[in-house]
């Protein structure tokens, strides 16, 4: 599968991807927030063959994409959607050479545009910790709002780990909220 948008191009995984992948998967800086990493080579490699499986599915519902900047052909991230019933979750995740430069809330628009105009999902959610700030500006400029924070309900790293969560709804999307 792939979508395109002004400067990207967003694709199914490829196995030669892992390479790209892995510059943004073991930065302990990208990581701080994650509930992975940072990676080693063979995890990032471990993921890339998980994701090209899911591939195959029929009836998918599960979407990991490398997100490719058009001008250069790089790999400089990936983002996904992941579909359950009437709801799916996004996320991203960018190689900080590429932060600051509205690539993430690109690719966050084209799945919500995937999510609702594909899928004809009714609400699409997605959660950040309290300390990625970007994160939570990136998920409030596609137009979702923020339903709550939930206090320690995430075990990794050897803590409890805090969330905002966010969402948009079918109709707010096509009311113009989600192409903001």
């Amino acid at each position: 599968m792939q979508v395109e948008t002004e400067r990207l191009i967003i694709r199914d995984f490829q196995m030669e991807d892992w390479i790209g992948v892995h510059k943004y998967a073991s930065n302990h800086e990208v990581t701080e927030h994650t509930i992975w990493g940072p990676n080693s080579e063979d995890e990032t490699k471990t993921y890339i063959k998980e994701e090209i499986a899911k591939q195959q599915v029929i009836d998918r519902t599960d979407f990991e994409f490398g997100v490719i900047l058009k001008k250069t052909n790089e790999l400089m991230g990936g983002c996904g959607i992941h579909i359950n019933e009437h709801n799916a979750e996004l996320g991203y995740c960018f190689n900080p050479d590429f932060w600051g430069n509205g690539y993430a809330t690109e690719a966050a628009k084209a799945m919500l545009m995937l999510g609702f105009e594909t899928f004809n999902v009714h609400r699409i959610y997605a959660t950040c910790r309290p300390g990625n700030i970007p994160s939570a500006s990136v998920l409030k400029r596609i137009g979702m709002k923020q339903e709550g924070h939930l206090r320690g309900h995430m075990w990794h790293k050897g803590k409890f780990h805090d969330s905002y969560l966010f969402s948009i709804l079918e109709d707010e999307y096509y009311n113009g909220r989600g192409n903001l």
